[in-house]
């Protein structure tokens, strides 16, 4: 069956594209990539955008005074930085985007993970070993991807409309929880059943030597990316190839690691033969 015989409801969504706060950092980045994406949504792409703001927290928190404690990399989120964070994300960066895609002439609704009960959230801890003994350490407001409902996403797609998604969502204990943007966005790129992941972030790709800019690994199979964390795989870069594995593990049938920061990349996917970034395809495609 081929899209064209396909209802909209049931058509898959084109791409979903995660952007990150290091691609958006200057203002002409800005609006390079906002015209990519009006641009992909005036060919009759059906797009979804979520988006991360750790620069846009840092911030927040700080004007207002708020330390933030991290463990193990993650920012611990008592209730009072949680109401922060949801103010950055979801009001902050998310209307931002929302509004720089309406002034291109694209019809932009910006939601969060809360709405419509998209994502419900589940507590996120963190494991670490001490001296031989596994200690399970509490983030605070810091949740996971418990389950996805795609229904108001689906509605506003086939309305024509481009969902703007902040991953501030709901716990089944009703408080709110941040979640991984990244982590987020390959999870709903696998619910909707996009044909394309692309994370946009200020990087090429995923590089086989940190040293060497040109040693970039165009190409892997999710095998080959497991493999590699560890070694090649670390620090900001992990939670962008689990976000990628999450998407084709789910149905997605490439997911990409795209520098945002540079002239028409984001386009560049889309065309033929094009290696651009790091993509990463199932261990069952040619």
């Amino acid at each position: 069956m081929t899209d064209s015989s396909l209802n909209d409801s049931q058509k898959p969504v084109s791409c979903l594209i995660k952007v990150g706060g290091n691609a958006l950092t200057d203002p002409h980045t800005k609006s390079l990539i906002i015209e990519q994406i009006a641009e992909l949504h005036r060919r009759g792409s059906r797009i979804v955008v979520v988006h991360g703001g750790g620069i846009e927290i840092k911030q927040l928190l700080g004007d207002v005074g708020i330390e933030s404690e991290f463990i193990g990399g993650h920012r611990k989120t008592d209730l009072r930085s949680m109401s922060y964070v949801e103010m950055a994300l979801s009001g902050m960066v998310n209307k931002e985007i929302t509004g720089l895609l309406n002034h291109a002439g694209i019809k932009a609704v910006g939601i969060s993970g809360k709405d419509a009960g998209i994502v419900t959230a589940k507590k996120r801890y963190h494991t670490e070993t001490v001296n031989g003994i596994d200690e399970k350490r509490d983030l605070g407001f810091v949740g996971d991807v418990l389950r996805i409902d795609t229904s108001l996403i689906d509605t506003l797609i086939d309305n024509g409309f481009l969902p703007v998604v902040s991953p501030v969502s709901i716990g089944e204990d009703g408080n709110s929880y941040n979640i991984n943007a990244d982590m987020f966005a390959g999870h709903l790129a696998g619910a909707l059943r996009a044909k394309k992941f692309v994370a946009m972030t200020n990087i090429d790709g995923l590089l086989n030597d940190l040293s060497d800019p040109e040693s970039i690994i165009h190409s892997l199979t999710p095998a080959e990316a497991r493999s590699l964390f560890g070694s090649v795989i670390q620090g900001g870069m992990i939670p962008k190839i689990e976000a990628c594995l999450i998407a084709v593990e789910k149905g997605v049938v490439s997911a990409h690691i795209i520098n945002g920061t540079k002239e028409g990349n984001l386009l560049r996917i889309f065309g033929v033969n094009e290696l651009t970034g790091t993509v990463i395809k199932s261990d069952s495609e040619d």
